[in-house]
């Protein structure tokens, strides 16, 4: 069964409903600019963003550049060691390249040794030999070395052989690396035993 209505409350619905009509299409309105207004704001953000990111890599750059010469700055050595000789002080200028000091690892010596033509085939790289250091009161410390080393091409003996025979012969340079417990310096001599060690 149908509800009856009169005109009056009809006209009330339809204006009412006109109403609410009018408030939704200006809601909806209201919503299109802002979403124009939106789409406006991201587009320049957007834009902006752009021009931002763009600013980055070249700064990300700029960042690399300046942290690696500030390590130009620094100095390190390029191994352990003690300054043996200094060659510039505190504060002054140096060119890029120059020496700055003479260092040197003290805690494996080579020493560099002659042997005779003779003697050459006896010996073989990595092998072990004695060397003989005198350590005072004529006394000789004993060192367990490694031949590191063998010239290739023989050359006259050295002017620090003593007598005029021995400078004569042709004699093969060899290097024995030696860990050193502190007693041996640089520019001492020595002796070496080439018979085989275990």
């Amino acid at each position: 069964m149908g509800a009856v209505v009169s005109m009056q409350q009809k006209d009330d619905i339809d204006g009412k409903t006109e109403v609410m009509q009018k408030q939704l299409a200006a809601i909806n309105s209201k919503i299109d600019v802002l979403k124009a207004q939106y789409e406006s704001t991201a587009a320049a953000v957007r834009i902006q963003n752009r021009g931002l990111l763009s600013e980055v890599k070249p700064l990300e750059k700029k960042g690399e550049i300046l942290s690696d010469q500030l390590l130009r700055t620094r100095i390190i050595a390029p191994s352990d060691g003690i300054v043996l000789t200094q060659y510039v002080r505190e504060g002054e200028w140096v060119s890029p390249g120059k020496a700055i000091c003479k260092i040197a690892n003290l805690d494996e010596m080579t020493l560099r040794a002659y042997i005779s033509g003779d003697q050459l085939p006896n010996v073989k790289l990595g092998q072990k030999v004695n060397v003989y250091i005198e350590s005072g009161d004529e006394k000789e410390k004993t060192y367990t070395g490694t031949l590191s080393w063998i010239a290739d091409k023989a050359e006259f003996t050295p002017k620090t052989i003593q007598t005029r025979d021995e400078r004569t012969q042709l004699v093969y340079a060899v290097k024995i690396k030696v860990k050193n417990d502190g007693h041996i310096k640089i520019g001492m001599y020595g002796e070496v035993d080439l018979s085989p060690k275990s």
